[in-house]
C-alpha cells in the first residue's frame, strides 16, 4: 500500500512547506544552553535589584557590599531549613518535627549563582580586577554559609578529593604484580 495525499488539504500542505523553506533562509537566533539562560536571568535579576535600590546603583558603581546585600535579600526566597544554635533540632540531619527556624538559600545555590554572576560581569565588559563577585569578602561569606548550614544539619562539609584518572596513569613497574617473575 503506497502513501498518497488523499484526504489532505493541498493548500495547508503547500503553505506549511513554504513557511518551513522560507524560514530556512532567515538567520535563526541561537538556542542558549541552560547555563547561559540561567546566567542571563541571574544577571538581569541582579541588575533589577540594583536599580530598585534607593538611590539606584549602576553596575559600574556596584561593589562587594551590594553583592552581599543581594545574597542576604535572596534568603527570603530560600527553601532550605537552617536551624538556629538553640533549636532542639540543631545538628540533626532529619528532624522529626517542625520548628520556627528560617528557610534560607542553600549554600550550593549561592555558590553557583556567584559563579554565574562572576562570569556574566566579565562578559558584560567588567574587568576581572574589579569584579565584585570575585571579592574575598564574597568567598568568606560563602564559606561561613556553608559551614553554618553543615553544622545546623549535623553533617560536616567535606571537600571532595580529586581522584586520579586511572586510564591515564602509566602501569607501575614494581614487583607487586600478581604474575610471578620466577617460577621455582
Amino acid at each position: 500500500m503506497s502513501m498518497d495525499n488523499r484526504g489532505k488539504d493541498p493548500i495547508q500542505e503547500g503553505s506549511l512547506r513554504s513557511v518551513v523553506t522560507s524560514s530556512d533562509h532567515l538567520p535563526q537566533p541561537t538556542q542558549l544552553s541552560r547555563y547561559e539562560s540561567q546566567k542571563r536571568r541571574d544577571w538581569n535579576t541582579f541588575g533589577q535589584y540594583l536599580s530598585n535600590q534607593r538611590p539606584p546603583v549602576g553596575i559600574s558603581q556596584c561593589n562587594s557590599t551590594h553583592v552581599l546585600e543581594f545574597l542576604r535579600y535572596l534568603d527570603q526566597f530560600g527553601k532550605t531549613k537552617v536551624h538556629f544554635n538553640g533549636c532542639v533540632y540543631f545538628g540533626q540531619p532529619e528532624p522529626p518535627g517542625p520548628c520556627t527556624c528560617p528557610l534560607k538559600q542553600a549554600w550550593g545555590s549561592l555558590d553557583a549563582l556567584i559563579g554565574r554572576l562572576r562570569a556574566a560581569y566579565e562578559e558584560n565588559g567588567g574587568l576581572p580586577e574589579t569584579n565584585p563577585f570575585a571579592s574575598g569578602s564574597i568567598r568568606v561569606y560563602l564559606r561561613e554559609v556553608r559551614d553554618s548550614q553543615a553544622k545546623a544539619r549535623g553533617i560536616p562539609y567535606k571537600k571532595k578529593k580529586k581522584r586520579p584518572n586511572r586510564s591515564l596513569m602509566k602501569p607501575s613497574s614494581d614487583t607487586s604484580s600478581s604474575i610471578p617473575l620466577h617460577q621455582s
